[in-house]
């Protein structure tokens, strides 16, 4: 925060922006300021980005059993970037095959092979992103092995039975919105795992996550 003006303090604008040009404190015709939910004000500054597998009656198969170091989709920042993960959609299509596992996770290092996918800005006039990020079918994106000291888990399901519908609380539609959020600091990947036994699922998901200078986030 920076004294502009006699009782006009500004703030920089985040990564991403083009310029650095300063903005007032947002206030109401009374003069309170404005407080408003930190995921909106990423939104509305830019910050939010998604990744989407599958379109219209065209969705993406997953992998046949959930393999190391094979994911779905990958979200990647470098060193000097931080990526916060916000909420993940996966919506079965078909569940013909067993043993359904789904993951959420990062690793310190980078994805290396995959179709890459140009994350898409949530604020529709919104700047580039910072980060990359690819997406493709059957776990064709490649992340470092998983190890159990250095690989974090954000979310996983399994359903151990025969099929995904057939019980055990394992849903064809997971909305996971994660929170507390996760703070991911560069160089990190977060990639998302879709796989069952036998037969891939066929899904749609998207992944939407706000990405921030890590100097914002270290103290």
């Amino acid at each position: 925060m920076t004294e502009v003006a006699k009782g006009v303090v500004s703030r920089g604008q985040q990564t991403g922006y083009t310029n650095q040009a300063t903005v007032n404190i947002q206030v109401n015709t009374l003069g309170q300021q404005i407080v408003m939910d930190w995921i909106q004000k990423a939104v509305m500054d830019g910050m939010m980005f998604q990744l989407r597998a599958g379109t219209i009656s065209v969705p993406v198969v997953g992998d046949v059993a959930l393999i190391d170091a094979a994911a779905e989709m990958a979200a990647d920042v470098s060193s000097g970037t931080t990526l916060i993960p916000v909420k993940l959609n996966i919506a079965t299509n078909l569940a013909t095959g067993t043993l359904h596992e789904y993951a959420a996770k990062s690793v310190a290092t980078v994805s290396s092979s995959g179709t890459a996918f140009t994350p898409l800005p949530v604020r529709s006039d919104g700047p580039a992103a910072a980060s990359s990020a690819r997406v493709q079918a059957a776990g064709a994106v490649t992340v470092t092995a998983e190890v159990a000291t250095t690989t974090l888990v954000h979310w996983h399901g399994a359903n151990p039975l025969a099929a995904v519908t057939a019980g055990g609380g394992f849903q064809n539609v997971h909305l996971i919105q994660f929170v507390p959020a996760p703070v991911l600091v560069g160089a990190r990947s977060f990639y998302v795992q879709i796989a069952a036994t036998g037969t891939g699922p066929s899904y749609f998901a998207n992944l939407d996550y706000v990405e921030v200078s890590t100097s914002l986030v270290q103290r």
